[in-house]
């Protein structure tokens, strides 16, 4: 399993992942933070970034903020 720390823009014009360090990404998201939508759209990102199954994706801090820590389960 591999950690990485996200800080998400939500509300961009466009979808888009910025590496920003080592484990380290800035992900720009279109929806915004509301009943969980930017979450789901954080996690969809990520599937198709990493190129892996949305179910190997899991927030495990941060669920309330733009900072969040994301477990990827690699096999």
């Amino acid at each position: 399993m591999v950690k990485i720390s996200v800080k998400v823009k939500a509300g961009s014009k466009q979808y888009l992942v910025e590496p920003a360090g080592e484990n380290q990404y800035v992900l720009r998201v279109k929806e915004k933070a509301l009943e969980g939508r930017a979450n789901k759209a954080v996690i969809e990102l990520l599937s198709e970034y990493f190129d892996i199954p949305k179910s190997a994706i899991s927030i495990i801090a941060g669920f309330k903020s733009k900072n969040k820590l994301i477990a990827i389960k690699k096999d």
